[in-house]
């Protein structure tokens, strides 16, 4: 029973990248980014590809964020400049991103076992869950400081200025498109890692792994910004720190579910469930202020 919620807690933090991108795309720039769904899946397959080539898994992932940065400067490009509705425009690039990743995994599932991955490069403890936890916390915390850093630069301070008053920000010269296709690369990027490092726990990819991946994430950012607004957090690094926190509350939810004894198959359904009571408690606290 221990090692299964241990289980759901290297999940959540394997998908705290994603929380991130979405945290960035949704809080800063204000944009409903469903890209998420494609590009965690392609972040999986290029993992796939790269790994089972014998391409060793550290190199895999700046090829893994690039990947995942191109798809989100797409998705921004045809909101910015072809002028198409941002959830559109991210509904378009999902779309293709669907029969890209069949065509370049060339199967529905390619299995990872037997591969050098990410947890097995740098063994640290012998137990497998210490592990994969010890390497997953790390690269957390890697992503968390990072980010925040890029947050507090002149450029970071001109991304989130650029989602609060783009009126504003057009006036002191800030190229709002060009920051806006900044910030869904970095969040599609962030996205891309997710599925690099849940490909490589699970130790398989498989073509519809994303589908819905998007719920989990923002499910996770409204927790996570739940808790901001509560208690009037402005620290980015603790903002970023509780989206983490989010994502592993959301899958020890999932977890604590299972052991319930609840079917499996109904999986999506309590995921959808979860969110809309988290939304629906958000906005009825907001109301009674």
């Amino acid at each position: 029973m221990f090692d299964f919620y241990i289980t759901a807690l290297i999940l959540g933090l394997c998908l705290a990248a994603m929380a991130t991108g979405i945290f960035l795309s949704m809080k800063i720039f204000h944009i409903p980014d469903i890209t998420t769904d494609g590009s965690y899946t392609l972040g999986a397959v290029i993992t796939a590809i790269c790994i089972t080539k014998g391409l060793h898994p550290v190199l895999t992932l700046p090829i893994v964020m690039i990947a995942g940065a191109l798809a989100g400067t797409i998705t921004g490009i045809i909101h910015t400049k072809l002028k198409i509705d941002a959830l559109l425009s991210g509904i378009l690039v999902m779309t293709a991103l669907y029969s890209l990743n069949l065509t370049l995994l060339g199967r529905s599932n390619v299995p990872l076992l037997n591969v050098k991955t990410i947890f097995t490069t740098l063994p640290v403890f012998s137990s497998e869950n210490y592990q994969q936890l010890s390497i997953i916390l790390l690269l957390a915390l890697i992503i968390i400081f990072s980010i925040a850093y890029i947050l507090k630069t002149d450029f970071g301070l001109s991304m989130r200025a650029v989602g609060d008053s783009p009126s504003m920000t057009k006036a002191l010269g800030i190229n709002n498109d060009t920051m806006k296709i900044i910030g869904l690369a970095i969040a599609n990027s962030l996205t891309a890692t997710s599925g690099y490092l849940v490909s490589q726990y699970q130790n398989y990819t498989d073509i519809n792994m994303g589908i819905g991946i998007v719920i989990t994430g923002l499910g996770s950012v409204l927790i996570a910004d739940t808790i901001i607004q509560k208690f009037a957090i402005n620290n980015i690094i603790l903002q970023l720190a509780l989206v983490a926190i989010g994502c592993i509350i959301f899958q020890q939810v999932l977890a604590f579910a299972l052991t319930l004894g609840i079917d499996p198959k109904l999986l999506k359904f309590i995921t959808a469930a979860f969110v809309l009571i988290i939304v629906s408690l958000t906005r009825l606290t907001s109301n009674k202020k």
